[in-house]
């Protein structure tokens, strides 16, 4: 992990701490007189668009079985139907069950649509963690793209 996102991550939760911000309700303050604030600005300022998303058709199929899939959407839109081998945490647990993510490989999230996904992501990588992503257009686009044939059929497309 690059030392600069470590100590802002490592920063931002002894800020949450000492702020009395964790499990606490927050009123909007301007980022001036706000350190968590400041500290979002900063991360916001550091990344890139693209270092949290992925479009699946971006994962060839032979890669799936070295990511581990999240499936953030609750229990009941898992059991109905999901990526075959994603574990199920809801989008709102993800941070508190960061310890169960690995950290040596890519960790992929999805809801339905990419929203809440997005906002697990986004918590994780203030945390620092680096290896999560986006499962861009959720679940859904997952399905509509051709699920794990998605990278097969944009190549084939493409004429690659």
């Amino acid at each position: 992990m690059n030392s600069s996102r470590s100590f802002l991550a490592s920063g931002l939760f002894i800020i949450l701490l000492l702020s009395g911000l964790i499990g606490s309700s927050r009123t909007a303050v301007s980022a001036e007189s706000d350190p968590v604030a400041t500290a979002i600005e900063e991360y916001m300022a550091f990344t890139t668009y693209s270092s949290s998303l992925i479009w699946p058709e971006q994962i060839p199929e032979k890669e799936w079985k070295n990511v581990m899939v999240i499936d953030a959407r609750d229990a009941t839109q898992y059991a109905e139907d999901h990526i075959p081998g994603a574990v199920n945490i809801e989008w709102r647990e993800i941070v508190a069950r960061r310890g169960e993510l690995p950290s040596d490989r890519m960790v992929l999230i999805y809801c339905n649509s990419g929203s809440l996904s997005a906002q697990s992501v986004f918590a994780l990588r203030l945390l620092g963690m680096e290896n999560v992503k986006v499962l861009q257009d959720g679940f859904e686009g997952w399905k509509a793209k051709g699920g794990f044939d998605a990278h097969q059929q944009a190549t084939q497309a493409a004429g690659h």
